[in-house]
């Protein structure tokens, strides 16, 4: 079983479905010759082809159009968006094309396809290239948003997107593509979408977070737990839908809520999941729900990127509040 980081997962993810099933193609800005700028498909181009590997204009616009298309005539399109603050032009066509043709056909047609989003803060990139969009998309019927957290997690989850027969909104938290390797087996086994995954059992209180924020979540119930409080981690994994009954169950336990992430405060997908703790868990609850996330600012350049994003010493902080209030 190989030790690989996130983003060789991918390609080992993206290469065994385009080996097990033709309709699987890849497309993107330089996705062919040079494997993409974070070089998730190296070596894809070389093994499959230019035919089934293909490299784009520089149009957005154009690659989720042609993706669309070629995923209602029946094939699986794996379409990048170099950097998620590219998507916004691809918008129109997911929104208004993708997420509605089960609807707009009654069932007749769907549109298996995965578009891949580099996401989110933490590599000191330049404007446009650092972005926490995911509410974007989970905003919109008709489409999964999926964000995976770790090696394992995001190889079975890809497998799962391409697999599924309508569109998949597929998050890559780039500050942790290359931060750690994880034994992967190359097996094809996927993990189930729409389920959230209980990393860390705890009776104290429940930390509930998504991609890139999962490892200060982590290392935050640690630091918890050498003063004796004990945390339940929770990653959503699969935003739209979501699987809330796992959290509820959680917060059963614990009476506690803090939710993490790294996209700005308002309106971020964090204030959903407080929304139906509210409406679901309020008997449940024997504090407030907190919530850390990023500030409603755009994330900064390099000198200040990482005060934006949660630490583990406000999730700790946030933490110690809902002990405090009960």
């Amino acid at each position: 079983m190989a030790q690989v980081t996130l983003i060789e997962a991918l390609t080992m993810a993206m290469a065994h479905e385009m080996a097990k099933d033709p309709s699987v193609v890849v497309l993107g800005e330089d996705v062919g010759i040079n494997g993409g700028v974070f070089r998730a498909t190296a070596g894809l181009s070389e093994k499959f082809g230019p035919v089934r590997v293909l490299d784009t204009p520089l149009d957005e616009t154009t690659i989720a159009g042609i993706a669309v298309g070629m995923a209602a005539q029946g094939m699986k399109p794996v379409a990048e968006a170099q950097f998620d603050g590219f998507v916004y032009p691809m918008v129109d066509h997911i929104v208004c094309h993708a997420a509605r043709f089960r609807t707009r056909t009654r069932g007749r047609l769907t549109c298996p396809l995965v578009l891949r989003v580099p996401w989110g803060g933490g590599i000191r990139a330049p404007e446009h290239h650092s972005e926490a969009n995911e509410s974007t998309f989970t905003n919109v019927p008709g489409l999964r948003v999926v964000m995976p957290s770790s090696p394992s997690r995001a190889y079975g989850l890809l497998l799962a997107a391409i697999r599924d027969p309508d569109p998949v909104i597929f998050f890559e938290p780039k500050r942790i593509y290359r931060q750690y390797k994880e034994e992967v087996a190359d097996d094809g086994e996927a993990l189930p979408l729409d389920v959230c995954f209980v990393l860390r059992d705890g009776s104290d209180v429940t930390l509930v977070t998504w991609g890139a924020q999962v490892k200060e979540t982590l290392e935050a119930a640690d630091a918890l737990a050498r003063d004796g409080i004990s945390a339940e981690v929770i990653d959503i994994a699969t935003l739209k839908p979501l699987d809330f009954d796992t959290i509820h169950e959680s917060v059963k336990k614990t009476g506690r809520c803090v939710i993490v992430h790294e996209a700005p405060r308002t309106a971020g997908f964090g204030a959903e999941v407080a929304a139906r703790l509210a409406e679901h868990a309020m008997y449940d609850l024997v504090a407030p729900v907190e919530r850390v996330t990023g500030y409603d600012t755009h994330i900064p350049l390099f000198r200040l990127e990482m005060k934006y994003l949660p630490s583990v010493e406000r999730i700790v902080a946030a933490a110690r509040r809902t002990l405090a209030a009960s």
